[in-house]
């Protein structure tokens, strides 16, 4: 896929309760836009901008419940205009029980919203594990 029809990403740190290399997360988010963008699907290719915004669980609870109903935090939020909204804190509670660390988990939950992005759903248990499966290998591939 030619990275020109790919959209530009930028990655915004909204939070102050954890520190980060936001713009190391940046780089990383180029190069996983067009490992996204090789798995099938075509959202990506649509939009002429993606937003990564990192937030509070605070933040991330607002959103939660006024666009999906449900209390408390979650780790990523993705709107189909091209916004990813990930919860610094869930990642680094994350990382702890997960003995991953937080950048890893930031990492994760990125790809996982360039994915919803591109077309890929995790509603049903099937395509939940694929698309977990789909996203760590990402990962891993992007070190």
């Amino acid at each position: 896929m030619k990275t020109a029809s790919l959209p530009r990403i930028s990655v915004f740190n909204r939070q102050r309760k954890v520190k980060l290399d936001r713009p190391a997360l940046e780089e990383f988010a180029r190069r996983a836009l067009v490992a996204c963008a090789r798995a099938r699907g075509t959202g990506l290719t649509r939009l002429p901008q993606v937003d990564v915004v990192l937030i509070s669980d605070r933040r991330m609870s607002e959103l939660h419940r006024r666009f999906m109903q449900i209390d408390g935090p979650t780790d990523v939020i993705t709107f189909q205009h091209g916004e990813i909204f990930i919860s610094v804190e869930t990642a680094a509670r994350q990382a702890t029980a997960h003995r991953t660390s937080v950048l890893y988990e930031l990492r994760l939950y990125l790809v996982h919203g360039l994915l919803h992005l591109h077309g890929f759903d995790d509603r049903e248990e099937s395509d939940r594990a694929a698309m977990a499966a789909l996203q760590k290998r990402i990962v891993a591939s992007l070190r």
